[in-house]
Order: structure tokens, then C-alpha cells, then sequence
């Protein structure tokens, strides 16, 4: 069985020229604790520089997010805009191509430089662009990930001005499919991130359990803690079924081009208070996602804005919901899970 502990992304909203090189210093110094040497350093500090200047030249609220991945050696780095966006993203990909006074090489060389690299615009909404750098030589993490039935794509963002997130999320991959816990500690900053990330240390120990036992468990194990409001999803690839169990506010929907269904879970607090683990289950429709969001996710969003990208790479749609609907008043979280085509 293969695990992740979920990533956490710190967001360097684009005020200032100061605030390109404030993301590229954080970017290193992530890039030196994975190990990165001077070669893919160099890279990621370029498609940093260039994604943040793009930003400030072109675009409204701008920000990135940068997250380290450790299980995956590699570092993203999501730009995010709320418009005017780009009206034609192939041609915007060509060198030489350019709105302004620059060389138009930015958004080719970004795709040069990284690993992997996504985009979506909609114009007047804004853009998403994704990329990722990798540490040399993870082909054995590369494959492994191109291995497994399911694909998984994550936000998970502080309250601003907060440097401990009290969101926290884990993945466990096998044969038989992928099982994934959200969880939302009460309040923010350091005391909420300390039951959250025991919540996700306790479902990665056994995270073949069933479901409700491992609910259970952790109720028992954030008993010291204020709690956490957590959620637990089990997507087999046998029989389609996508199973869930959890207690409070973090919400599971489910959604296609045809489908737009919630899953409910119990009320309640890990560590405070829950009634016996319920555990609902549903046929998992065709081409569809699967979103688990905390409660710094309005509950209500619209799927318009994410239908363009359901079959591309999750953490677009991740990025996307955060944009449109970021309460922006505490720690928020999006994972979003598709079957790999």
C-alpha cells in the first residue's frame, strides 16, 4: 500500500515586484529540504519568477500557491487569477507571442522548465496554470503514480497571516483502490492543525480498516486535542462504489457533466462528541469527481466553472473551486479524486 500525507500550499498573493522574489525564496528553501539539486532548483526559481511576473503584469488578485510534495519529489506551484484571462491559450504558449513589452517566452518556457504543466482560461474569469518541478531521478515515484486507478489533486491553504494550516488531508492508494480522510480542526492556526494532523497520522496507520473504525478511532485519539471535523472516502475499483463515513462540516460531492449529488455525513466533533459512525455509500457515475472540501469552501458552488476541466488534471479543479469559492475567512481545503483514463 502506498500513502500520501497530504500537502499543504502557502499562498504569496502578487501585491508588488517583492512579493515574485518573497515566493521564489520560499520555493527554495522547500527545494532544499527535498533535496533538489542545482540544476532543478534553477528551474523551479525560474517558472516561479516567470508565473509571479506574468501575474503582475497581466492579471487581477493574482497569487501563487507553492506546496512541496514529498511522497510525489516534487514542488507545485499553482498562479491564480481572477481575470481578465486569456483569450487564446495556444497561441499565448507560442514564443514570441506577447500582450506587452517582454519577449513572449513565458508561458513556453514555463512549460519547458517544469516536470508537468497544466493550464485553463476563461475569459473575464481569470486563469489557473499548473506546474510542477520535479527532483532529479524520481522515475520510481513517477511510475508508481502512473500506476494507480485514481488520480488526486489537492488545495490546501492557511488562513492568511497563519504559518500552520488547521486543515490537514492523507491518501492511501492499493490494488483494490483509494481511501482519502479531510480533516478540519476547530479554529485555525496552530491548536486546530495539531488534531487535524492527528487525525490523518491516526487513518494512516491502518487505512485499510472499515471505514467507521476508523472514525472511531480517531474520535478516541483527538480526545486530548479541541477536535476536528473529519471525512473519510473509499473509492473501489471493482465494483464503482464510492463509500463515506465521517462526523461535522466537511462536505463530499460528487459530479460529472451529467450528475451533482452531496454525500452526507453524521453531525458531530471528533475528539468531543459523535454518535455511532454512519456509512453511506453510491455507485460512482462515469467520468465523474469525486470533491472533499472543509468548511473554508462555501457549500454551495456552482459546477460551471470546473466542467471545461474534469478530465484534466484535479488540482486545476482544485484550484478553480478555491478561487470561485474561498470563504477567505479560515484554513480551506479542496481534494479532488477522478478515475485515471
Amino acid at each position: 500500500m502506498e500513502v500520501i500525507r497530504g500537502w499543504t500550499h502557502f499562498s504569496f498573493p502578487m501585491g508588488d515586484a517583492s512579493c515574485v522574489g518573497e515566493a521564489r525564496r520560499h520555493a527554495a528553501q522547500e527545494a532544499a529540504q527535498l533535496g533538489f539539486g542545482d540544476t532543478e532548483a534553477g528551474r523551479l526559481a525560474l517558472v516561479v519568477t516567470e508565473l509571479g511576473t506574468n501575474l503582475l503584469r497581466h492579471a487581477r488578485q493574482g497569487q501563487l500557491l507553492i506546496a512541496a510534495r514529498p511522497d510525489h519529489a516534487d514542488i507545485e506551484v499553482l498562479a491564480i487569477d481572477e481575470g481578465p484571462g486569456i483569450q487564446d491559450v495556444t497561441r499565448a504558449m507560442e514564443d514570441g507571442f506577447t500582450t506587452g513589452n517582454s519577449p513572449g517566452t513565458g508561458l513556453g518556457a514555463i512549460k519547458r522548465l517544469a516536470s508537468h504543466f497544466d493550464i485553463h482560461s476563461a475569459v473575464p474569469h481569470g486563469t489557473v496554470c499548473l506546474a510542477r518541478v520535479r527532483k532529479h531521478a524520481a522515475t520510481g515515484t513517477e511510475q508508481a503514480a502512473d500506476q494507480r486507478a485514481f488520480e488526486v489533486g489537492a488545495v490546501c491553504v492557511p488562513l492568511q497571516g497563519e504559518t500552520a494550516c488547521g486543515d490537514a488531508w492523507g491518501a492511501a492508494f492499493d490494488a483494490a483502490g483509494l481511501t482519502a480522510l479531510v480533516a478540519d480542526g476547530l479554529g485555525h492556526g496552530p491548536e486546530a492543525a495539531k488534531p487535524s494532523q492527528l487525525a490523518v497520522a491516526t487513518f494512516l496507520e491502518a487505512p485499510r480498516r472499515d471505514l467507521r473504525g476508523i472514525v472511531e478511532q480517531v474520535h478516541l485519539d483527538l480526545k486530548t486535542t479541541r477536535g476536528a471535523a473529519v471525512c473519510l472516502v473509499r473509492l473501489s475499483g471493482d465494483d464503482e462504489t464510492l463509500r463515506c463515513a465521517g462526523a461535522g462540516n466537511v462536505a463530499v460531492r460528487v459530479v460529472s457533466g451529467v450528475y451533482d449529488r452531496s454525500m452526507v455525513t453524521q453531525h458531530g466533533t471528533a475528539g468531543v462528541q459523535i454518535r455511532k459512525p454512519d456509512e453511506t455509500s453510491m455507485v460512482l457515475p462515469l467520468h465523474a469527481l469525486v470533491v472533499v472540501h472543509s468548511d473554508g469552501i462555501a457549500s454551495r458552488w456552482d459546477t460551471q466553472h470546473i466542467l471545461p476541466v474534469l478530465g484534466r488534471d484535479p488540482a486545476l479543479v482544485a484550484a478553480i473551486l478555491m478561487r470561485h469559492h474561498s470563504r477567505k475567512r479560515d484554513d480551506a481545503t479542496i481534494v479532488v479524486v477522478r478515475r485515471r483514463n
